[in-house]
């Protein structure tokens, strides 16, 4: 037996499906084509340095296509019996070792072609890292759920030859109503308006472009003044505008979230989460829930009014935050019942809801200082342009000393010897939670406002924290709290294992 398959077991080395080196070169394609297209503008030329380059984007294929095909007669990977052994490469040989152990999530990626050629793409990815351990395009579909299977049997136990417990019914899944409920309390469809703008102000000149706006604007401008409209019809005309446009808002995150969204499952098998969604592009993405860092809840405005929250996790694993086929949300939409169930059910030992407890009554006002400053600036620039109407921007103070009463109210904690959860918001309420045992540090922050109040916030980080995930921290503490809370947390970290 050679040194390889002593590594890899006795299960012979497996390829790519054969279709694979067309995925690859889509993919490069993708990568190369605005190169390829200026090198094809550019030998329409008839003479000069560029008289040949016209041939140039020929050559570039045929050397992509030559890629694509050596990288699926020197891809190999093999399933051992501790992990997966994978071989890539021609004149510089790599071995990768993945043990089940260390793989986090797998993601099985569909898209419209995928699904049209009956393969799929398989990410294996671990935690940290920008790239996943292992990328595989592309693999048969039986043969990438069967890849997955064994992820998901040998990572959680060793195999003993039993056979395979009968499939667990869903933890949730989404019916078309509810997806257009999430289509309706999301703001997706704004994302859709960007970036066709975004598109249309790159493929069309700019000068055409904002030509074009304020000729549109010129004309709405002298067709009202041409029909002598007063300020209330020109107000219900303006509100009958944003109705429209807000609609269309609407209609266009209908649409995006049942394209994303349409079938979502979340199922719990063999100890792993598995959750599988899209109309055209399927995902289908697993992770262990021992490997979930972190817990948020989300519940905005709209979700009140449709009785609906969110519930997204966090978890230790790398590559880009706004990466689609990243594992983050288990309830895009649900109940809150549904919601606390699904927390009591995959963390029993938690407490949920804990007890908690608000913060100081007084620490609205430092919510409502930190709007102040930029409120005088506003109205300080409207003043400049428009004279003292931009006084009447001072009006949201008011406003911005109700919220922060409502928002001191309603923040609060809760710190136990297994978890740590806080809470805050108001308009949009937020819950987010965190084992102790998950916690990866603690920091304790005080600035100059809180040396000289006497106050001081307390900061924990756990691994895999997205940017528009709030921050699991402890604001406005009396400093003597502050400082008791994080002794006592420091303890239990120094004396427990950080477990991922």
């Amino acid at each position: 037996m050679s040194s390889h398959e002593a590594v890899a077991g006795t299960v012979p080395d497996q390829r790519l499906h054969p279709w694979s080196w067309l995925f690859v070169l889509l993919q490069q394609l993708r990568q190369f084509v605005v190169p390829l297209l200026a090198l094809l503008v550019a030998g329409r030329r008839e003479s000069g340095p560029w008289e040949y380059a016209e041939y140039a984007p020929l050559l570039g294929i045929v050397v992509l296509v030559a890629i694509s095909v050596l990288q699926y007669f020197t891809y190999r990977y093999s399933v051992g019996a501790d992990g997966i052994s994978v071989r890539s490469g021609l004149l510089q040989r790599n071995l990768r070792q993945i043990p089940f152990a260390r793989i986090h999530n797998v993601v099985l990626h569909q898209s419209l072609l995928h699904r049209i050629f009956g393969v799929a793409e398989v990410r294996l990815e671990a935690a940290g890292g920008r790239k996943p351990e292992a990328q595989m395009r592309v693999l048969g579909l039986s043969q990438a759920l069967e890849l997955e299977r064994l992820v998901r049997d040998r990572g959680a136990a060793p195999a003993t030859g039993a056979e395979a417990a009968p499939a667990n019914p869903p933890l949730l899944s989404l019916s078309t109503a509810e997806v257009v409920r999430l289509g309706l309390v999301s703001n997706r469809g704004m994302i859709v308006f960007a970036a066709g703008f975004g598109l249309v102000w790159q493929v069309f000149p700019e000068k055409a472009v904002a030509g074009l706006l304020q000729e549109w604007f010129r004309s709405a401008v002298g067709y009202a003044g041409g029909m002598h409209l007063g300020w209330l019809a020109v107000a219900t005309g303006a509100l009958a505008l944003a109705a429209v446009f807000v609609s269309v808002l609407r209609l266009l995150s209908v649409a995006l979230a049942l394209v994303q969204y349409h079938g979502f499952r979340l199922v719990e098998d063999q100890r792993r989460l598995t959750v599988e969604r899209g109309l055209l592009a399927r995902v289908r993405t697993s992770v262990a829930p021992r490997r979930i860092q972190a817990w948020h809840l989300e519940e905005t405005l709209l979700h009140r009014w449709f009785g609906r929250r969110a519930l997204r996790i966090d978890t230790a694993v790398g590559g880009q935050e706004n990466d689609p086929r990243r594992l983050r949300e288990l309830a895009p939409i649900a109940t809150p019942e549904a919601c606390d169930g699904l927390l009591r059910h995959l963390v029993p030992q938690l407490e949920w809801p804990p007890q908690w407890r608000p913060l100081p009554r007084r620490s609205w006002w430092r919510l409502f200082a930190a709007s102040v400053p930029w409120n005088v600036l506003v109205a300080a620039v409207l003043c400049w342009h428009f004279g003292p109407w931009g006084l009447l921007a001072l009006l949201w103070l008011p406003w911005s000393a109700y919220a922060a009463r409502r928002q001191a109210g309603w923040m609060g904690y809760a710190v136990s010897s297994r978890q740590v959860a806080v809470r805050g918001g108001w308009w949009s309420r937020w819950w987010r939670l965190a084992e102790v045992d998950k916690i990866q540090a603690l920091r304790l922050q005080r600035s100059p406002l809180d040396r000289w109040l006497g106050t001081a916030s307390l900061l924990m980080d756990t691994a895999g924290a997205g940017a528009m995930s709030p921050p699991l921290r402890i604001r406005f503490l009396p400093e003597a709290e502050a400082r008791e809370l994080h002794a006592r947390l420091g303890r239990m970290l120094a004396t427990r294992q950080l477990r991922w």
